[in-house]
């Protein structure tokens, strides 16, 4: 390879380097503010999680125990190489497993599957609990809470948080315990930008964590974001992902593809304009890409 070949490709190479940038959560703790998402149904690649750890700089990654992946997370999490306490790991207790006791085996079952001795952030993934249960809503997560304040007092988490809560769901959450929850990981993008919620979670300093910043790929045709994208000589999803991290909101996209990861990672060469974030904001409708009746129905009719 030609010197000038060499050096192209270690600019290239410096350019798909994520950003540092990181929101500092309620108790200290850093966390950063780009990572990447998984899923289930095809929402997981081993050697794209690899690549975005080891090539691209990504220091945050997100899963589940619903979506199946926590042991191929830890292998990839291995196979890149970087150290475990450069990595922000997060995963979510399904509600089959709320409960005080069961969330402490499903934590231990989750870590075990990881790889990891602890977790950077434990988050319960839906306010809603199974019928099996026997007890009202608010009980069981008052008593699963309970769970994971005791894991955050014995330093196995370094932060904890909900997933999906609503306004009401943390007004009874905040009553209840004494921890207050570090984040709250909601679906965000354009079209669904809850500002009451995230007013909220600022006024009780609960991190914003937005999933499906893309919209499900829904907003990568929208004229006004493809005419700023333009305007920017970036990509909708660029813009999109921009538009997130400015709103000062900590953003996972989710891609099994190197080129979109590396994509999805240079964003921080550029800042929109008050009058593009505006322009932005005024695009939400309410329209949700996650069909929440649904997994409702779900989680209530399991157990």
């Amino acid at each position: 390879m030609s010197t000038i070949a060499s050096l192209l490709l270690s600019r290239e190479k410096m350019a798909t380097k994520v950003s540092t940038e990181c929101v500092v959560l309620s108790n200290g703790v850093k966390m950063p503010i780009l990572g990447l998402g998984t899923s289930h149904h095809g929402g997981f690649s081993q050697s794209a999680v690899v690549y975005a750890l080891r090539d691209c700089g990504i220091r945050l990654i997100d899963t589940a125990k619903r979506y199946g992946c926590e042991e191929k997370l830890g292998a990839a999490i291995k196979q890149s190489g970087v150290p475990r306490e450069q990595i922000f790991v997060t995963t979510k207790l399904w509600p089959l497993d709320y409960g005080y006791e069961s969330t402490k085996t499903a934590f231990k079952e989750s870590c075990k599957r990881l790889g990891v001795d602890y977790l950077d952030l434990y988050l319960i993934h839906w306010p809603d609990c199974p019928r099996g249960k026997g007890q009202d809503n608010r009980t069981i997560r008052a008593d699963t809470w309970r769970a994971l304040e005791d894991l955050y007092s014995k330093g196995l988490c370094k932060a904890i948080g909900v997933s999906n809560f609503l306004i009401p769901h943390l007004e009874q959450l905040i009553q209840d315990c004494t921890v207050v929850p570090h984040v709250n990981q909601v679906e965000y993008h354009p079209y669904q930008n809850p500002r009451d919620l995230i007013k909220f979670c600022q006024a009780h300093h609960i991190a914003v964590e937005g999933y499906c910043p893309l919209a499900k790929g829904c907003a990568l045709n929208e004229p006004a974001i493809t005419a700023i994208a333009a305007k920017y000589h970036k990509m909708p999803a660029q813009i999109l992902i921009r538009w997130s991290i400015q709103s000062g909101v900590i953003t996972i996209p989710k891609s099994t593809k190197e080129e979109r990861i590396r994509e999805n990672c240079q964003v921080f060469d550029f800042s929109l304009s008050r009058e593009d974030m505006d322009h932005l904001d005024s695009l939400h409708d309410g329209r949700k890409m996650c069909e929440l009746s649904s997994i409702t129905n779900l989680v209530m009719n399991s157990g």
